[in-house]
């Protein structure tokens, strides 16, 4: 059976009631546009039109996840600096863990996508179309469901602060690469150092062509430096990025 012909079924209600019965079982509640979810669920390899992929709806549900995970962070730790809460939102939203969650939930048995293409079943499109279905949540129902909706299914059962906390992600080497890419020159600078507490604590500035994009602090220059590459990738836009790309695969970055 040909590509064309599973999504021609896709479509029609010949296979709308196994459709939303699959969905129903991966979201836990019965969705109401159905249409909506579709797309949410079809990635561009089998569908190039926007108003037919997931693409815009990605973009979207990108968007709310980063707001919901952000307003999560800030009410569970009320006494931590910014730095340190970019940091724990890029351990939970980035691509890889996305992906993850994603496989967990489900979301891979239900995307329609070219099954055909081998480099699609490893790449990290499930994380992608988990955003774009957070989209369709919100377009759906409202914010409010589906901020209930992601601590219920994603937040709370896949992503344990405790563990998050201590888990390495080394933003340093991922900001020098970025800057190795596009030419830049990357450095981190003591911008200041003091007691305080009995401690000393350390202010590293990311500099970037001689401009300070961003600034960490910490009780040691380590620590410092990998906050201010934390805070600098997040106003770069590239808190998605974590091992790769999979922009050869046809996922969107």
């Amino acid at each position: 059976m040909t590509i064309v012909r599973i999504l021609d079924l896709f479509a029609g209600g010949e296979n709308n009631a196994s459709f939303k019965k699959n969905l129903k079982n991966v979201l836990g509640f019965r969705p109401g546009n159905i249409p909506l979810y579709k797309a949410a669920l079809t990635h561009r390899s089998v569908r190039e039109t926007a108003d037919e992929n997931n693409e815009r709806l990605e973009y979207l549900g990108d968007a709310i996840l980063s707001a919901i995970v952000a307003d999560f962070l800030f009410k569970k730790y009320p006494y931590r600096e910014e730095g340190f809460l970019t940091e724990m939102r890029s351990k939970m939203v980035n691509r890889v863990k996305l992906n993850e969650i994603a496989l967990k939930m489900g979301i891979k048995k239900i995307t329609y996508y070219n099954k055909f293409d081998n480099s699609l079943k490893v790449s990290q499109i499930f994380g992608n179309t988990l955003e774009a279905v957070v989209g369709a949540i919100y377009l759906d129902k409202d914010f409010d469901k589906t901020r209930k909706w992601v601590l219920k299914a994603i937040i709370l059962p896949h992503l344990f602060m405790d563990d998050l906390e201590n888990l390495e992600i080394n933003h340093k080497n991922k900001l020098y690469g970025w800057a190795n890419k596009n030419g830049k020159n990357l450095e981190f600078e003591t911008l200041d150092e003091r007691m305080e507490g009995g401690r000393r604590l350390f202010t590293i500035g990311a500099v970037v062509d001689g401009n300070l994009l961003a600034e960490g602090k910490a009780y040691n220059k380590k620590d410092a430096s990998q906050i201010a590459a934390a805070i600098a990738i997040d106003k770069l836009g590239l808190i998605k990025i974590e091992t790769g790309s999979d922009e050869s695969a046809g996922g969107s970055a």
